[in-house]
């Protein structure tokens, strides 16, 4: 498997399974519903709804980065505010933050070798292979919180 075909693959696995590392972020969100997603169980902590909402950010940040139109995220649109809890506006949160990974997956198999190594960024200084690896990252560190916030 060449390295984009790998980095692909990870990245699918942090949503959906599969990996050596525990449960993926879709196995995580098995049976959250909206009134458990919206708490706090850990009052100074984000909820399951915000981190979810910010998974989806980073994705589009790192699908723009990748497209060559960059987003800046404020600190409202890193950590959106919860304003509907409804069933309804929860499931629309998780398929949207699905799709949008799927997005960003189709884009990264997509990828050649020589992508990997170009950059991104002002003055290109910043290397497309980190900022894969990053988001795959970012999405797994995020599956293990919402992981502990379900047991809160």
């Amino acid at each position: 498997m060449n390295e984009v075909k790998h980095l692909a693959d990870q990245q699918r696995r942090a949503l959906e399974g599969g990996g050596w590392h525990g449960p993926a972020l879709l196995e995580v969100l098995q049976g959250v519903t909206a009134k458990r997603a919206a708490a706090r169980p850990i009052r100074t902590v984000h909820s399951i709804w915000e981190i979810v909402l910010h998974i989806e950010a980073w994705d589009r940040v790192v699908l723009g980065r990748l497209t060559g139109h960059p987003i800046d995220l404020s600190d409202a649109e890193n950590w959106p505010a919860v304003r509907d809890v409804s069933p309804g506006a929860w499931k629309r949160a998780v398929a949207s933050m699905k799709s949008t990974h799927q997005k960003l997956n189709r884009r990264i198999a997509k990828l050649t070798p020589a992508r990997l190594d170009g950059g991104y960024g002002p003055r290109k200084r910043y290397k497309i292979f980190r900022l894969v690896h990053g988001v795959v990252h970012h999405e797994l560190y995020h599956a293990g919180q919402i992981a502990i916030l379900k047991k809160g």
